[in-house]
C-alpha cells in the first residue's frame, strides 16, 4: 500500500419481480448472481462424444480435444446467443490451428503470420479469422494450474474477439484495453452458460469450480500498470468484466467501450510513477495505526473500537479468534498478531511462476485489517455480527474504505493511500480464502465470486448505504 489504485466497475443490480415484490439477486447470500451456489464437479463431463471440429496440425492429444470440445460448445452457445443480441446470421469460426511451442524451429509451422516456435499463446488472429493455440506449454500450465475448466475460459475469451468482429462492434481505431475487456465480458457470459448446465461438453460449479476460473483471469492480469504493453487490464478489471458478462450476459458486455471504462477508473492513479517500493509497505505496527486512523476518518463509528498489537487470540464470549486479526463484540477490541499479518502481506512478486495461483502483497493484508474495523462499523449501527450477509457487509465496506483511501488528495496531504495493484492483491485474498469477507465467526460464503462482487460493490459505492441496501 503506498499511492495509487486501480478501479473497477460495479456491476448493475439485476431484479426481478415475484408477486409484485422487487427481489434483488443479493437478496440470497448463497446465490451466485442468481444462480444457485453448487459444488460437485467442474469440466469434461463424462461419456458425451468427442467434437467433430479438426484443427490444423493437431497432434490428437488430449488438449486438442478438450479444445475442440470447447470450441464446440462456445459456438453452440454463440449460435443461439448471436442472432438474438446482435441482430443477423451467426458465421462460425472455421479455421482452428494448434501448435506446440516446444516444436523446434525447422518443424515449427505459422500462426497469424507468424512462426509458432517459442509461440507461447492462444489467439484471435483478425488477419484469417483463425483461432489459433499452444498446445505443449500454454494450455497444458493452465490446466494444472487452475483446472480444464480455465482451458475453456481461455478459448471463450479469445472467441469473444471473434464476436467483436461479426458484430462489428470494434475497428482498427478501437484501444486494445477495450478489446481485451469486451471479450473478457462475453468468456463471463459463456461461462455463465456453463454455470447453466447449458454446455453439452462441460459443466461447472459456481464455488471452486468458478473460484479457479477467475484465480486464472488474476493471474493473467497485467501485473506491471507502466508497462507499454499492459493493454489487457489489471486482475480487479479483468474480473470486472467477466462478472459483468456472468451477471448481464452479452448485452452487458455491449456497453464496454472507452467512455465505460473511463468512468469505472474515475480519478483514480493508474501508475506507480517513481515509486521505488513498487507499491508494497512493510506491515508494522506503525502503519497499522495509521491506518486505523484513516478508517475512523473515513467511516466513523461513535464507539471507535480499541486495538491491541500483541495477539489475535482474544477467546471472545461471542466471536471466534480469527488469525491474524480478530474482532471481538463483547469488548469491541480488534486484537492483531502483527508479525502472521505481516507474513500475509509480503509480496510474491518477485518469486511468482509465470501463472500465478494467488497474488499477495501489503494489501493482502491491510484489508484483513480494514474487514474487522467493518465488523465493529456493523456492531455500532445494530446489525447482526454473523452470518453470510455480515460476511459480505464487511467486504462491501472494505471496498467503501479501499475506494476512499484512493483519493489523490490523501496523497497530496500525506495520508495513507493505495497503490495500483492492490485491489489486485484484495481479489486474489478474496478468491483463496476470503476471511476479509467473513462474519465474527470466521465463516464466509463459499462463492469467490460473490466475496469479490461485494468488494467491488463498495469500491465504487459513494458511501456504505450501498452495503446495507444490497446485504441487509
Amino acid at each position: 500500500m503506498g499511492v495509487v489504485l486501480v478501479a473497477v466497475a460495479l456491476l448493475s443490480g439485476c431484479t426481478r419481480n415475484v408477486h409484485g415484490r422487487a427481489v434483488s439477486i443479493y437478496d440470497d447470500p448463497f446465490k451466485v448472481a442468481g444462480l444457485p451456489t453448487t459444488g460437485g464437479p467442474s469440466g469434461p463431463r463424462s461419456g458425451v462424444p468427442d467434437s467433430t471440429l479438426t484443427a490444423e496440425n493437431s497432434d490428437g492429444g488430449s488438449i486438442d480435444k478438450l479444445v475442440l470440445n470447447a470450441l464446440d460448445d462456445i459456438q453452440t452457445y454463440w449460435r443461439g446467443e448471436f442472432p438474438r443480441e446482435f441482430g443477423g446470421a451467426f458465421s462460425p469460426v472455421d479455421h482452428f490451428i494448434s501448435w506446440n511451442a516446444k516444436t523446434p524451429r525447422s518443424q515449427s509451422g505459422q500462426f497469424c503470420g507468424e512462426t509458432s516456435y517459442r509461440l507461447v499463446n492462444a489467439a484471435y488472429c483478425r488477419l484469417d479469422g483463425s483461432v489459433g493455440w499452444d498446445r505443449g506449454v500454454l494450455l497444458p500450465a493452465v490446466a494444472d494450474e487452475f483446472g480444464k475448466m480455465s482451458v475453456v475460459m481461455v478459448l471463450a475469451h479469445e472467441y469473444g474477439h471473434a464476436i467483436q468482429e461479426m458484430a462489428k462492434l470494434v475497428g482498427r481505431r478501437t484501444p486494445t484495453i477495450v478489446k481485451e475487456q469486451q471479450a473478457d465480458c462475453f468468456a463471463g457470459a459463456f461461462i455463465r452458460n456453463v454455470a447453466e448446465g447449458k454446455a453439452p461438453h462441460f459443466t461447472i460449479n459456481t464455488s471452486d469450480g468458478l473460484n479457479a476460473v477467475l484465480a486464472a483471469t488474476v493471474a493473467f492480469r497485467d501485473a506491471d500498470p507502466d508497462d507499454p504493453q499492459s493493454v489487457h487490464g489489471s486482475a480487479f478489471e479483468r474480473v470486472t468484466a467477466v462478472q459483468i458478462g456472468f451477471t448481464d450476459g452479452a448485452k452487458g458486455c455491449q456497453a464496454i467501450d472507452q467512455n465505460e471504462i473511463d468512468r469505472r477508473r474515475g480519478d483514480l492513479p493508474q501508475t506507480l510513477g517513481n515509486d521505488a517500493n513498487h507499491g508494497q509497505s512493510e506491515v508494522t505496527q506503525s502503519s497499522l495505526q495509521e491506518l486505523a486512523k484513516s478508517m475512523a476518518t473515513i467511516m466513523p463509528v461513535r464507539d471507535e473500537p480499541e486495538y491491541g498489537y500483541d495477539t489475535a487470540k482474544l477467546n471472545c464470549r461471542n466471536g471466534a479468534d480469527t488469525v491474524p486479526v480478530t474482532y471481538c463484540p463483547a469488548t469491541n477490541r480488534i486484537g492483531t498478531d502483527v508479525p502472521a499479518l505481516h507474513d500475509r502481506g509480503v509480496s510474491n512478486a518477485d518469486d511468482q511462476d509465470a501463472l500465478p495461483a494467488n497474488v499477495t502483497g501489503d494489501f493482502t493484508a491491510y484489508i484483513v485489517f480494514i474487514s474487522r474495523y467493518t465488523l465493529a462499523v456493523q456492531h455500532a449501527a445494530g446489525l447482526p455480527l454473523k452470518g453470510a450477509k455480515t460476511g459480505l457487509r464487511a467486504a462491501c465496506l472494505s471496498g467503501v474504505i479501499s475506494g476512499k483511501l484512493a483519493d489523490p488528495s490523501r496523497k497530496a496531504s500525506g495520508g495513507i493511500s493505495l497503490s495500483a495493484g492492490d485491489l489486485d492483491e484484495a481479489v486474489s485474498g478474496l478468491l483463496t480464502d476470503g476471511l476479509a469477507a467473513s462474519d465474527t465467526d470466521g465463516k464466509t460464503v463459499p462463492s469467490g465470486f460473490s466475496r469479490v462482487d461485494a468488494f467491488r460493490a463498495g469500491v465504487l459505492g459513494t458511501n456504505q448505504e450501498i452495503c446495507y441496501s444490497r446485504y441487509t
